[in-house]
């Protein structure tokens, strides 16, 4: 198959899994229902929650989350006029950060402040699929019109409080299953992907096969993590732990995705600085994702600094691989070009938000999940045709080797085993054996007669004679220049009178007459003693047959009679 036709195919294979992306970032839009609401921000300097709600010219609307650092907050949101009800009661969602705790006030229209305190744990515990905090607001007669939240020990990377909507019970659990069945179809693929690829490694063992099993492994533990699945699982978790073992996870997943594709090209493709670069990188990924879990609840700013600079250096490695894939023609570069292509955009976009420098979304949050999705499902083709073209080789060094096998145990002309070959085959069969050696009578007139090339052509029809007439599992070897040899069974003997008479019959070229000699005799062949020994007494025949005159046979078989 041609690069085109790859690359054509696998056009076609990117636009479907584009188009799949495309659809999940418009499904992912419904884990947010509601309306969004907006929200002011203040210092917490040890003021009271009452005093807070009565004072919103305390709150800064204009200036950018991020720009207020780390440490305790207050959050105010606009103004609303909605009920809760026993039926039908609201939630508010907001974004899961790495924070210390995040407790709600929530102001209804009668004066009433309700509070709801959540710890670090508590946050965990409110935890809804697509890693989203949702609080119930508690029903009462009198609507709700306002939302304090109070931030405590906000790491603000990204920012304080990000995405709060306002819907209730229905559309939130609408907005579960919606969640639970796009992780779970993720979820599914890297099992389905993982149980496969590792029973291929089972049979191949292939380096390639393996990485990309501890790949697709970091990407379902990161999966459930990510989700808001592991706050489910694990009760007790806080949700700065979760957001550990995120980071964690994502970056074993992208050094198993270097490590992956080091051992799936050609060797020649990253040999020298390159593969060392990649390794190196790929090490420092689970360096980098290990010393954030273990060191992020102390040092947090720096360790994320840390994990978005891999991911940057990630990010701009793999372009540079894979142009290095096109410049030294590899066999597989548009299949990883098509694969790779949907990580690296989610690298990019996910580094720059980490920068600040694209606005938070869902989606963007969730892009590594879509785009490792879609490099696992193509990288999976490719690990397909990669196999299909190992198996091809392989064919190909099976098909040379015993053909080289052939060569080495044949005779070039006539076709039947050289003396070598022959003799491996003899020693050591069971049982008693008949050798019978045959010789072309005045060969060298037939060469003077006819020439090299005639003579060649004679002793190529000469062997396919011996070969058709005597028994299947009978040896049949060239040992000389117009000397053959004959080893079979004496349970099932060549009776050379027979033979004779059929090689008469044999049509040569110009209708030349072609006579032979052949001496015979049985005995065990079970060592090379035995072999010289038989093959004395067979040449002592052969002796005696062309000095009675050639056209006969002499042996020391007193079955068949001279």
């Amino acid at each position: 198959m041609s690069g085109f036709q790859i690359a054509r195919r696998m056009a076609t294979a990117w636009a479907m899994v584009m188009a799949c992306l495309c659809a999940t970032v418009a499904f992912a839009q419904s884990p947010l229902p509601g309306e969004r609401l907006s929200v002011c921000i203040a210092r917490d300097t040890g003021q009271a929650a009452n005093a807070m709600i009565a004072d919103p010219a305390a709150f800064d609307c204009k200036t950018a989350q991020t720009d207020f650092g780390a440490g305790d907050f207050w959050a105010l949101s606009q103004p609303f006029d909605v009920q809760s009800t026993e039926t039908v009661p609201l939630t508010v969602r907001v974004a899961s950060l790495w924070q210390e705790g995040l407790d709600l006030h929530i102001l209804y229209a009668d004066g009433h402040v309700e509070t709801i305190v959540a710890d670090a744990r508590g946050v965990a515990q409110r935890i809804q699929l697509g890693a989203l905090v949702e609080y119930v607001i508690p029903p009462r007669d009198s609507p709700a019109v306002r939302l304090l939240w109070h931030v405590r020990q906000s790491a603000n990377l990204r920012g304080i409080l990000l995405g709060p909507r306002l819907s209730d019970a229905h559309a939130s659990n609408a907005a579960n299953l919606l969640c639970a069945s796009l992780y779970a179809g993720f979820a599914g693929l890297c099992l389905a992907l993982l149980i496969y690829n590792l029973a291929l490694w089972g049979a191949l063992r292939h380096r390639f096969q393996l990485a990309y099993c501890a790949m697709v492994a970091a990407l379902l533990l990161y999966s459930i993590s990510a989700s808001g699945a592991m706050a489910w699982l694990i009760p007790g978790i806080s949700n700065n732990l979760r957001l550990r073992v995120n980071y964690f996870t994502i970056s074993l997943s992208a050094a198993a995705a270097l490590q992956f594709m080091r051992f799936y090209f050609e060797p020649r493709i990253f040999a020298g600085w390159m593969d060392r670069l990649m390794h190196i990188g790929a090490i420092a990924l689970m360096l980098g994702g290990g010393a954030f879990f273990l060191f992020a609840p102390w040092h947090i700013r720096p360790m994320d600094l840390l994990v978005t600079a891999l991911f940057v250096g990630c990010g701009l490695l793999i372009p540079a691989a894979l142009w290095r894939t096109f410049r030294r023609r590899s066999a597989y570069r548009w299949l990883f070009t098509c694969a790779w292509a949907a990580p690296v955009l989610g690298v990019a976009a996910r580094s720059l938000g980490n920068m600040g420098l694209i606005p938070w979304s869902f989606w963007l949050d969730n892009s590594s999940i879509a785009a490792m999705a879609a490099e696992a499902a193509i990288s999976s083709l490719a690990i397909a045709y990669r196999i299909r073209v190992l198996s091809r080789e392989r064919d190909a060094a099976i098909e040379g080797e015993v053909m080289a096998r052939h060569l080495a145990d044949t005779d070039p002309l006539t076709g039947l085993l050289n003396r070598r070959a022959f003799l491996n085959a003899a020693i050591g069969r069971n049982g008693e054996q008949q050798l019978l050696l045959a010789d072309i009578d005045h060969f060298k007139r037939v060469n003077d007669t006819l020439g090299h090339d005639g003579g060649d052509e004679v002793l190529r029809i000469f062997a396919r004679a011996l070969r058709r007439y005597v028994p299947t599992a009978a040896l049949v070897a060239r040992i000389g220049g117009e000397e053959f040899a004959i080893i079979c069974d004496t349970g099932d003997p060549v009776e050379p009178g027979d033979l004779l008479s059929n090689l008469r019959r044999t049509t040569f070229p110009f209708d030349l007459r072609i006579t032979a000699s052949i001496g015979t005799c049985c005995g065990p062949l079970a060592s090379e003693a035995d072999w010289k020994q038989l093959y004395r007494c067979a040449d002592r025949a052969l002796f005696e047959a062309k000095s009675s005159g050639r056209d006969r046979w002499r042996g020391n078989d007193a079955r068949f009679a001279a």
